[in-house]
């Protein structure tokens, strides 16, 4: 009988696992599909029901892996932050080696890209609503602290020196600046020549 039981129990194993990777690849396809929907469609056009479509599960899947709306974008936006540090750090796995206008470039390619315009549309959602605004705001705080400590690592700088923080979230604010700026037209060339300024500015500033 003990034999029996033991022979059930890693049966019962082996079916639980293909159900947890289904389980975490539906998380995955929601997540991008959210993602996909607020750069395309904003907030107002970015309900569960087209979210669960474009991501090829039903709503009751959807609601599954989370409960309301604000779960699920909230967690989008996390997915969304959690990709930019990845990519960030991906294009330099070796270190930067001082090269800072490929720091600031790689800066700022993230924050013009698709996944900070979905995170863009998430702020502008939750400046009008109140059960996702504290959510949004404790996420962002963290996403910023984080995204901080990179910029930091990658450039080099030494906080210590005065200045040099502020210098280091000048750069930073500049970068969401073009982000915003990138929602209404693509100035490649303009940017280009502000990756530079700041790359310039930033060799004087940090040494």
């Amino acid at each position: 009988m003990a034999g029996v039981t033991a022979v059930g129990d890693r049966a019962d194993r082996a079916d639980r696992v293909p159900k947890q990777d289904r389980s975490r690849a539906t998380r995955q396809r929601l997540l991008e599909a959210a993602v996909a929907c607020l750069a395309e469609h904003g907030w107002a056009g970015s309900t569960v029901s087209v979210v669960a479509e474009r991501a090829g599960v039903s709503r009751g899947a959807a609601q599954h892996h989370f409960p309301t709306r604000e779960d699920l974008f909230t967690a989008a936006v996390e997915y969304v932050a959690e990709e930019r540090s990845t990519a960030l750090r991906a294009l330099f796995p070796q270190g930067a080696a001082g090269d800072r206008r490929a720091i600031v470039s790689a800066l700022v390619d993230l924050y013009t890209g698709p996944l900070f315009r979905a995170a863009l549309h998430l702020w502008v959602a939750a400046s009008n609503e109140d059960q996702l605004r504290p959510r949004v705001t404790e996420l962002e705080a963290r996403v910023g602290r984080e995204t901080h400590r990179i910029a930091v690592d990658l450039l080099g700088a030494d906080e210590s020196r005065p200045g040099v923080r502020e210098t280091v979230q000048g750069l930073l604010d500049m970068a969401r600046g073009l982000g915003l700026a990138n929602l209404l037209t693509d100035d490649a060339a303009r940017r280009d020549r502000v990756v530079t300024q700041w790359a310039l500015l930033l060799e004087e500033a940090l040494g």
